[in-house]
């Protein structure tokens, strides 16, 4: 079957006149039938020569994959994994890092109308055996660099029967290499047909409190994930020519949902680069060798290639877009890399695992506002809500609870996996609660203040910690900072820095009354961090995010 194109989001192709036409005239399609794995993979396979992944290893070895050997390699493995038992509705784990396998192992669970599970490679054995065990996974592709959790993981998983792993692994036990499991398995395989309401994905949270939950997503998720995926990271541009990439670890849906899968859905070639820790240098390297166009990356990666001193050495002119998200981007970001890479946009973008790509920048049609992390996204509806009542009862310019209206959003996640009375919470009054607090101004841009848990009171004032930490980071002795709040006699609380320091600066109380006015200098005098500790490096969480529970222990 010749899948539909879905002009809904082609929209690209058309001229507007303003950001505000096309949000009015912007309607969802979902087909009631619907497959993630033939949109981005098998529907582009009959262009032989049209490429779908750049895979390059920290050694230098390359390979390159067309969507012709994506769709007969995804098709052997499906096939495989069928004949292992892995049938319709059974859950897969993925525990591989950015490379061309990682991809091929979701695409042959879809294809077979299981769920893939993607797993951080920095998870040790214990946050993959409650993951695992927490959804019944009954199989797993591993790769070389976390292989060995795995298997100690695997002794208390009686349920994970098959297991198949990627790179240089000598195998055990019942375990097999994919690429030899594979080999002999036909490369035809008729794709299973699903609603779009049926399960595709399971994605844990991070877990920066208590036990980590898994977001269940549906096939039409996918689809939801477009609208933003054209005006934030293509700016209302998909070209010709176009190559994607983002540093971030594909076991994050802000990677393998924001740039991989949406990428691939419009036939465009995505760069596996599986270098291992992020090196700012490499980063360079690899947006030069592949012509990257299209770059995504957390902020706190794009201030460590801020510390790359010698850029002109780099032909990095392909680039246009650079994407950002995780925390708030400062305008220092904004300015050095309109400068670095010649004019290249930059823009926000908002959403989190339940619901992803809410919020974002498109300066072909909207104006940048400092502070602020864009609009919504065309089909989103969004509103500033009370926390308490989850009411929009919130006066533009007023501080509340992000909020998406949960019913007819596709991108919205279907529950939290046997967590009902999680799922009661999340979804209330018809709204989707983000738990982040943000303001929208009457031209509808919406700024990002802080989680609701991390709100710093002191004094009566209510202090977001992202704010803080921006203006921290914009010190030119200051790599990387955290702020939470820590008790005050006087007033409550008052905001205490953890920072990471750069250069030569000596960390010393010189540099801390340095970084305090800066900081007064810039935001409302109550603001500032009275407490400054000096650290090697921040706790994070395997997806970026600062782990400021472990700052607040």
């Amino acid at each position: 079957m010749t899948p539909d194109r879905l002009d809904a989001y082609r929209f690209d192709e058309r001229e507007w006149e303003s950001y505000d036409q096309l949000l009015e005239a912007f309607e969802w399609e979902v087909p009631e039938q619907f497959n993630m794995a033939t949109y981005v993979c098998d529907r582009w396979a009959s262009e032989k020569g049209r490429v779908a992944l750049f895979g390059e290893n920290a050694a230098g070895e390359t390979e390159t994959y067309t969507y012709w050997q994506f769709r007969n390699v995804t098709n052997r493995l499906a096939n495989y994994l069928r004949e292992r038992g892995v049938e319709r509705g059974d859950r897969v784990g993925v525990n591989a890092p950015q490379r061309p396998e990682t991809m091929f192992a979701h695409v042959a669970c879809w294809k077979l109308g299981a769920m893939s599970v993607p797993l951080s490679t920095l998870f040790g054995p214990d946050a993959l055996q409650y993951r695992l065990d927490d959804c019944d996974a009954v199989a797993a592709i591993v790769d070389e660099t976390n292989v060995d959790n795995l298997r100690e993981a695997r002794a208390d998983l009686p349920e994970l029967e098959t297991v198949l792993t990627v790179g240089d692994v000598d195998t055990r036990d019942d375990e097999a290499d994919l690429w030899s499991a594979i080999e002999g398995y036909s490369r035809e395989f008729e794709t299973v047909a699903t609603d779009a309401e049926d399960d595709a994905i399971l994605i844990y949270t991070s877990g920066t409190t208590g036990d980590p939950k898994g977001v269940r997503h549906v096939h039409r998720m996918l689809l939801g994930h477009l609208p933003l995926f054209v005006t934030t990271f293509g700016n209302m541009e998909l070209r010709d020519g176009d190559v994607y990439w983002t540093p971030a670890e594909w076991a994050w849906i802000a990677s393998l949902f924001d740039v991989v899968v949406p990428a691939l859905y419009y036939g465009k070639p995505v760069v596996a680069y599986n270098g291992g820790q992020f090196d700012p240098g490499v980063a360079f390297e690899v947006i030069e060798r592949y012509g990257v166009s299209n770059f995504f990356a957390p902020p706190t990666a794009l201030r460590m290639m801020m510390q790359v001193e010698d850029t002109d050495g780099y032909d990095v002119g392909t680039l246009r877009t650079i994407a950002s998200g995780g925390e708030s981007l400062g305008q220092s970001i904004v300015d050095w890399a309109e400068d670095v890479f010649g004019g290249a946009t930059v823009h926000e973008g908002y959403g989190q695992t339940e619901a992803n790509v809410l919020v974002g920048g498109c300066t072909a049609l909207t104006e940048f506002k400092e502070g602020y992390m864009g609009r919504p996204a065309p089909g989103h509806e969004i509103a500033i809500v009370d926390p308490e009542t989850a009411e929009p009862t919130v006066d533009r310019g007023e501080v509340g609870e992000i909020a998406v209206r949960y019913e007819g959003d596709p991108v919205c996640f279907k529950e939290y996996w046997n967590k009902p009375e999680k799922t009661a919470g999340k979804v209330r009054n018809g709204w989707l609660l983000t738990e982040d607090l943000g303001v929208m101004d009457e031209d509808g841009y919406v700024a990002f203040k802080s989680r609701k848990d991390d709100v710093i009171i002191s004094a009566g004032y209510r202090i977001g910690p992202e704010e803080v930490e921006d203006s921290v980071a914009g010190h030119e002795a200051v790599a990387d900072a955290a702020v939470i709040g820590v008790p005050d006699d006087e007033r409550g609380q008052v905001p205490k820095a953890f920072v990471v320091a750069s250069g030569d600066r000596d960390p010393d109380d010189d540099l801390r009354e340095s970084i305090r006015a800066h900081v007064r200098d810039r935001l409302a005098k109550y603001e500032y961090p009275r407490e400054i500790e000096f650290v090697d490096a921040l706790p994070k969480t395997a997806t970026g995010k600062v782990r400021r529970a472990s700052l607040r222990d």
